[in-house]
């Protein structure tokens, strides 16, 4: 009889990692797979938003109806505070450390989003450090960021050329064509595109990420 149990055990735990396997996406969970649409607007109809992307490619975008359109305002390196959370693109150089293309203020209401180091799709060797700022020294080059985030450190350079940008706010007026836009988006299982946030160019000042 015991053997019988043992076996009656073991086909269930079989039984029970198909199901497992098959199991839907926690409660919460947004669904989707996560994209980023860089671009330019072709056009704006009602909550649609179509983008032309880099690849000459058009995008038809659903906008969420609260969506969040954000700006970005020309700042200095000396903006920049111990414990400030910033995010920046950044790429690897010759040297073996990283170097910026751009860095963002982020406002406190936005401290923690995306926080981490981890490949970013704006080249093929490019990273985003969303992180703490723990200290600037000088260095060949330009300025090196010590950034601090959950698990670990890291530095980059900010040569002079880099922008160094706050975050403001905007509203769909902003999307007129030929705009600079960058999309945070989500591919449905539709194969709908989806956004709920996104930056938009204001006064010149065109997203860099």
């Amino acid at each position: 009889m015991r053997k019988l149990s043992l076996l009656a055990v073991t086909i269930g735990l079989l039984l029970a990692f198909p199901a497992a396997a098959q199991a839907p996406p926690p409660a919460g969970a947004p669904e989707g797979t996560p994209m980023r649409i860089r671009g330019t607007v072709e056009k704006l109809d009602g909550q649609a938003l179509t983008v032309k992307s880099r690849d000459g490619q058009s995008a038809t975008i659903a906008l969420a109806d609260n969506v969040a359109v954000s700006t970005l305002v020309k700042k200095t390196l000396a903006d920049i505070k111990q414990g400030d959370f910033v995010a920046s693109t950044g790429v690897k150089g010759t040297d073996g450390k990283i170097h910026a293309v751009e860095v963002r203020i982020f406002p406190e209401a936005m401290r923690g989003v995306g926080e981490g180091q981890y490949p970013w799709d704006l080249t093929s060797d490019s990273v985003m450090t969303n992180a703490s700022v723990s200290g600037v020294a000088t260095a060949t080059g330009g300025q090196v960021l010590k950034v601090n985030f959950k698990g670990g450190e890291s530095e980059f350079i900010v040569g002079p050329e880099v922008p160094v940008l706050g975050i403001g706010s905007g509203d769909l007026s902003l999307l007129k064509p030929g705009i600079a836009v960058f999309v945070i988006a989500r591919k449905m299982p539709d194969g709908s595109v989806t956004a709920a946030r996104l930056y938009a160019e204001k006064d010149g000042v065109k997203p860099p990420m």
